[in-house]
């Protein structure tokens, strides 16, 4: 995948017509995924790249302490290197604040597009509790199974709390288990039945199948939203 460094819009030779070349591949390549409702890393990447130029064009100082340096003298005696920042609110900062804009409002745009197709995936999934629920549901397991309905993908999941900036967020973390053939035999409760019996030390886990009637990109798209919007589910739930 075509990616951008962190400080991209700054590096190298800062011109408007050499970085909006450089962000136009970028976004083509963010597209072309798009169009085949392949949402990750690139809606990530692309959300990381939108915020950060937010806070650069916010934090103006921020701006100035990350730009790179031009050395402009040096000390022989002390070995001392004297640097000269390149940006003092000149034509160079003026070219480079309309670079930003310009990505702003591109990749605001190409956000957009890709938040429509994940609400529309998450819009259509369906989860509900396989069997009787445990108080803990913290730890378990989801089944995920797209419209074709050939096969049950089988997760294991754990969700933790953590810290950032005074706020409390829940994580899931996911491993793969195993796959099933759906059959009349393979139903939710005799999967669920065999992973107990295979799983002594999680004898009565938290079970949910997530089911969508449309076929998507399973790593890069059905498999994040299913595990973001389980988390969004589990959270309500418990509320």
């Amino acid at each position: 995948m075509k990616t951008l460094s962190q400080t991209w819009f700054a590096e190298g030779y800062i011109d408007f017509e050499l970085k909006k070349y450089t962000l136009l591949a970028y976004l083509q390549e963010i597209h072309r995924h798009f169009t085949q409702n392949m949402l990750y890393p690139q809606l990530a990447d692309i959300i990381f790249h939108y915020n950060n130029l937010l806070a650069f064009k916010n934090n103006k100082h921020l701006l100035q302490e990350h730009f790179p340096k031009r050395m402009t003298q040096v000390d022989q005696e002390k070995l001392e290197l004297l640097y000269e920042k390149i940006v003092d609110d000149d034509d160079m900062m003026k070219e480079l604040e309309d670079i930003i804009q310009f990505a702003l409002s591109n990749m605001n745009s190409t956000i957009r597009n890709g938040t429509e197709i994940y609400e529309f995936v998450e819009e259509k999934l369906n989860i509900l509790p396989v069997g009787i629920m445990p108080i803990d549901n913290n730890e378990g397991y989801f089944f995920l199974c797209d419209g074709r309905y050939h096969y049950t993908n089988v997760y294991y999941y754990r969700l933790s709390i953590f810290e950032k900036h005074d706020e409390k967020y829940r994580s899931m973390k996911t491993e793969f288990i195993s796959q099933w053939q759906r059959s009349i035999v393979n139903t939710y409760e005799n999967i669920k039945s065999e992973l107990i019996r295979k799983k002594t030390d999680l004898p009565n886990p938290a079970v949910y199948s997530i089911e969508v009637e449309l076929s998507f990109p399973l790593e890069e798209t059905l498999l994040p939203i299913a595990k973001r919007s389980l988390v969004k589910y589990i959270t309500l739930n418990a509320a």
